[in-house]
């Protein structure tokens, strides 16, 4: 089968994978060691939920369904009531102090139902509605829509003033403690309100703002641009910093416990970076990364990516577990009280993980700072009260996390960059086994699965020179989601990089003395780096011919090592699904 030349070019078109657009002050990836045995998924119903799932105090849920209904459920899924909404929602409910909800939809309209699902208000407005309403705390809320106004809606369903932006408006409201209103907009801009929906300050990003606010304990604010950069603003509306990543950062930050910034990037990374913008920790997902980050007591973040796999981190930024569902995730986790995660995969199934630790306490640790969507900063006494309600779960046990052997071979194999002898046959056995008698060889027993010693009979491979290896590298190159993949090892060969330490998702290869995380993918076992990843590791340069024949050229260090592609070998593998470039709350 042949690769069309366009579907080559694509890997060093994408500027995603360029190396000017690096992530400035990138800390290098913690590697997974040890890697623990994923929690199992409890529940799994098809509900058929859109919208971000709200949890109240006592565990119940909120969400719109496919139904165009607002549902209010049991921490198992079970129906407890539904109101009919004018159309669909993807906004967040969010609860009201009082165990009611506010709820908006596609047909322009807020709605305010009781606990009881009856209808107390609703009011239409000029555009759809899909950011996620602030809770205010004289119980009035702040609507953003996509018609371009922000307007605020008292307890009794009127409008107190609305606020023209003159653009759509997809960032969900952020109220810092004393009351300034804070989202972003169509128009590159963040803006900045006061309580009576005035202008005090703007701020212009590079490009678009989908992302929501966070705020930390100081009243500074974070948020995401498609300008590729995590910004930080004073109250006051000045810059303190911003930080390039690969792509662009359409996903909204948290503030951990301890006051880190997290966040997700669609360059498939999560980076931590502290109040000062210097980067603490980068967790290397491989996939888009589209939703919040939550945080667990104890340290733990918990981000889903694009490609559908729920990734846990610890605090030092090591991966702890992952789940792979197969289905696109582009909602943040939800948290209960009890300690139950909820996730919504692709077509609207509920997936619920039990027996964790419920959300840390701290300024803004998943998405709208609480897990009831307030969208406010924490006042002394909501954390007071946050802290002493999840106490209990917080105390509890954790469920017992089991370390395996990740099933990638660590050994190196003959012509790796970390092979300078023939390997020799692995012993039998870890224990000194007694000296063979000339009649009876000992049996050996089976060696472990990650490492496969060469039979004593087959004669030991040469150590290969880095144009062999490229050769080899050719003819065993993969090709999905429009990249081309070469064997790990091969390719690190062919720029004389050591390999450091692997993992099932990363690898760190030891450039100029310092160590530099690339992502890798699996392939019938093996470990295989994207052409893109190559070509943005500092100081090596990838250029891509297509005639006469396709052919790759790496330069590093002044060496310059030439391949061709050969086209027809290389093995097509099912392409991946296609994510869009905006996806709006």
């Amino acid at each position: 089968m042949r690769i069309p030349p366009r579907a080559l070019l694509l890997l060093l078109l994408t500027p995603a994978f360029s190396p000017a657009t690096a992530a400035q002050g990138t800390a290098p990836a913690v590697p997974a060691s040890p890697v623990y045995t994923a929690p199992k998924i409890d529940l799994f119903k098809e509900l058929r939920v859109i919208s971000g799932v709200s949890i109240t105090n006592s565990g119940d849920l909120f969400f719109i369904g496919s139904d165009a209904r607002v549902h209010r459920t049991d921490a198992s899924g079970t129906e407890k009531w539904f109101y009919p909404l004018g159309d669909l929602g993807r906004a967040y409910p969010v609860i009201t102090p009082q165990g009611g909800v506010i709820a908006a939809a596609y047909d322009d309209t807020v709605y305010a139902l009781d606990a009881a699902g009856k209808l107390q208000w609703k009011l239409k407005l000029d555009g759809d509605v899909f950011a996620t309403p602030a809770l205010r705390t004289d119980g009035s809320v702040i609507v953003a829509t996509a018609g371009g106004s922000v307007t605020a809606i008292g307890p009794d369903g009127k409008a107190l003033w609305t606020f023209k932006v003159g653009a759509p408006v997809f960032s969900s409201p952020a109220i810092a403690q004393d009351g300034t209103i804070y989202f972003g907009a169509q128009n590159n801009r963040l803006y900045a309100l006061t309580p009576d929906g005035k202008t005090k300050w703007t701020y212009t990003a590079g490009s678009l703002v989908f992302s929501s606010p966070a705020l930390d304990d100081a009243g500074n604010i974070y948020f995401g641009s498609s300008d590729r950069r995590i910004h930080s603003l004073a109250p006051d509306g000045t810059s303190r910093w911003s930080v390039l990543t690969g792509l662009f950062v359409n996903a909204s930050p948290i503030v951990t416990s301890s006051g880190l910034i997290v966040v997700g990037s669609y360059d498939g990374k999560v980076y931590a970076l502290n109040a000062e913008g210097e980067t603490v920790w980068t967790y290397i997902a491989g996939q888009p990364v589209a939703a919040s980050a939550v945080e667990l007591v104890g340290g733990t973040v918990i981000v889903p990516d694009l490609g559908g796999t729920v990734h846990a981190i610890g605090p030092q930024g090591q991966a702890l577990w992952t789940i792979p569902t197969g289905k696109k995730i582009d909602l943040s986790l939800s948290v209960s009280d009890q300690g139950n995660l909820y996730f919504v995969t692709q077509g609207g199934a509920l997936n619920v993980i039990g027996r964790q630790r419920p959300l840390a306490v701290g300024p803004w640790t998943t998405f709208h700072a609480r897990s009831d969507a307030w969208g406010r900063a924490l006042t002394a006494q909501d954390t007071q009260a946050l802290t002493l309600a999840r106490q209990a779960a917080a105390t509890a046990p954790l469920a017992q996390l089991k370390p395996f052997a990740p099933p990638v071979a660590t050994t190196p194999k003959p012509g790796s960059p970390t092979a300078t002898t023939p390997p020799k046959p692995a012993p039998p056995t870890t224990t000194t086994p007694a000296p063979p008698t000339a009649t009876t060889p000992p049996k050996p027993t089976t060696p472990p699965v990650a490492v496969q010693p060469p039979k004593p009979a087959t004669p030991p491979a040469p150590v290969l020179t880095p144009a062999q290896l490229a050769a080899r590298a050719v003819t065993q190159a993969q090709v999905q989601d429009q990249q081309v993949f070469l064997p790990l090892a091969d390719a690190a060969g062919a720029l004389r990089l050591p390999i450091r330490t692997l993992t099932v998702r990363t690898a760190t290869l030891d450039l100029n003395a310092e160590r530099v995380p690339v992502n890798i993918r699996l392939f019938g076992g093996q470990p295989y780096v994207s052409l893109a990843e190559l070509a943005g590791l500092p100081n090596v340069a990838t250029t891509l011919v297509t005639t006469p024949t396709p052919a790759i050229t790496l330069t590093r260090a002044g060496q310059v090592t030439t391949f061709a592609l050969n086209v027809p070998k290389l093995v097509p593998l099912t392409h991946g699904k296609e994510y869009p470039d905006v996806l709006p709350r």
